[in-house]
């Protein structure tokens, strides 16, 4: 089977198809929350591909319309898998790959630490580093303990912590000592 080669075809069939692909993506876009622009890009780009592999299709404009619908479907599903950065990675010029991976490696270090801790200090210092920000007047109702004794405790739980890990990270002086 022989074909029109491409560039007789574009000339014939892009006047033809632009009207009704720019309808169509339209109607698309506004049920799927896609960019209409987008949808007719990818048409366009799925037109000559298959120009150039399969041919023309035989009815184009039934064809045009499954292909808006399935680049729709496609935009969809990709909408529901992506997630929003709360900001651009590159935004981020302060902190490289390695000094993220270092945070992250303290962090980590910190919260082996806290687990670690004797008694009620590691649920006192996990709600303390909670992400959630939880007042005292919540972390004594979630622990069970009285609001002012949250202090004296926190102090205690802190000072236990900071013997752990000055023990863990201190680099021997001179003579074997402690710095």
């Amino acid at each position: 089977m022989t074909y029109e080669p491409i560039p007789t075809l574009i000339p014939t069939l892009i006047p033809t198809l632009r009207p009704l692909l720019a309808a169509e993506a339209s109607a698309e876009a506004l049920d799927s929350g896609a960019d209409a622009g987008d949808l007719e890009q990818a048409v366009w780009l799925r037109l000559l591909e298959r120009l150039e592999s399969d041919g023309p299709p035989t009815d184009p404009a039934l064809w045009l319309r499954g292909a808006v619908q399935s680049e729709a479907r496609r935009s969809r599903h990709a909408s529901r898998r992506e997630v929003a950065y709360a900001a651009e990675p590159a935004d981020d010029a302060d902190r490289g790959p390695e000094q993220r991976a270092l945070t992250a490696d303290r962090h980590r270090t910190l919260h082996a630490a806290v687990r670690r801790l004797p008694g009620r200090c590691p649920r006192l210092l996990a709600a303390l580093l909670s992400p959630k920000d939880l007042t005292y007047r919540e972390i004594a109702g979630e622990l069970g303990m009285s609001q002012g004794s949250l202090g004296p405790e926190r102090s205690r739980c802190l000072g236990c912590l900071r013997r752990m890990l000055a023990a863990e990270v201190a680099a021997p002086a001179p003579r074997g000592r402690e710095r």
